[in-house]
């Protein structure tokens, strides 16, 4: 559990103190008119999170992540942090945002943990990986065999969740690269939240999820959990050999990647953002996409009005204008 500093706990304790004084004097107060107190607060009741405490928290999340919380996610905001006011005993959000706008305080990686969305699949939005397999890896076959480029790969899931988008990237790399001329790839994935980043390096998965990838891949790079992993798969060593994580923060002003890289998987994150965000995102993710590269997005997501270097090849699939 995160450490409060003395300074936020003297301030909750004696908050806390003239709440329950003051509902003491209420209560005698109506006692001695004939009328019945209300249903007292007990102390681990949160009090409901305010209008202005919820600007506040927009700001700094904005601040941190860059992430654009509009006011209908007021409720998931309040979902996703109640728990952890509770583990902390804080009654208000407005304590729980006095520790959390602490410059460089822990506690803020926990915040943007709880409110980070992390939905992913094995080989989400399909044709992706389609186009991935039939088209541009042949190219790239043809174009090692002629002497044209090294045989070297490097991708990049820039908002990799639990890991299903890397892996999925790594296996359609390895199965269809020519086995025999010895490719070296590499996949990096990043995460803002540092939990999904601990799962994704475990490598393990319901089975239910693994459902999803090719049972030619499956059979190839999974491993079927047994007794107390049954019901699980596990990637093989082979595949987590190539996958490297990372925890990155897309607000930040210098990122830690380096590029160049021929695939750039950058798919629904923008849609967090405001455009200001999104065109400064883009703007370094381009920095690290090698010349022939080739950026894949979110369906909900494109470039329009963000930049005028990349044309598409199919719907949220770029490539540089001029290589």
């Amino acid at each position: 559990m995160i450490a409060v500093p003395s300074s936020v706990r003297a301030r909750r304790d004696q908050a806390e103190n003239e709440l329950w004084e003051a509902g003491r004097r209420q209560s005698e107060t109506l006692q001695r008119h004939g009328d019945q107190p209300p249903s007292p607060l007990t102390r681990n009741e949160i009090r409901p999170i305010s209008d202005r405490e919820f600007a506040l928290f927009q700001g700094l999340i904005h601040r941190l992540a860059g992430i654009h919380l509009v006011p209908a996610k007021k409720a998931l905001l309040v979902r996703r942090l109640t728990r952890r006011l509770r583990e902390l005993s804080l009654t208000s959000f407005t304590a729980y945002y006095r520790l959390a706008k602490q410059p460089g305080h822990e506690e803020q990686i926990e915040m943007l943990d709880r409110i980070c969305t992390n939905e992913t699949q094995f080989f989400r939005e399909s044709k992706q990986f389609d186009l991935l397999a039939e088209e541009i890896i042949p190219q790239w076959n043809a174009s090692a065999a002629a002497g044209n480029r090294p045989r070297r790969l490097r991708a990049w899931s820039v908002a990799c969740s639990s890991g299903e988008e890397p892996f999925s990237l790594a296996m359609t790399l390895l199965h269809h690269l020519t086995p025999e001329a010895a490719w070296q790839v590499e996949v990096q994935a990043t995460d803002l939240s540092t939990r999904v980043l601990a799962t994704a390096r475990k490598a393990i998965w319901p089975i239910e999820r693994a459902k999803r990838i090719p049972e030619v891949l499956r059979r190839r790079f999974m491993l079927k959990g047994v007794r107390s992993q049954f019901g699980k798969v596990k990637a093989t060593r082979k595949i987590r050999s190539v996958v490297h994580f990372d925890r990155l923060n897309l607000n930040a002003e210098n990122y830690t990647v380096r590029g160049p890289f021929d695939l750039i998987f950058c798919r629904n994150v923008l849609i967090y953002f405001d455009p200001q965000t999104r065109r400064r995102v883009i703007g370094q993710l381009l920095k690290r996409l090698a010349p022939n590269g080739f950026l894949f997005m979110g369906h909900a997501e494109n470039l329009n009005g963000l930049t005028e270097q990349m044309r598409s090849v199919i719907p949220c699939v770029y490539t540089r204008t001029n290589p």
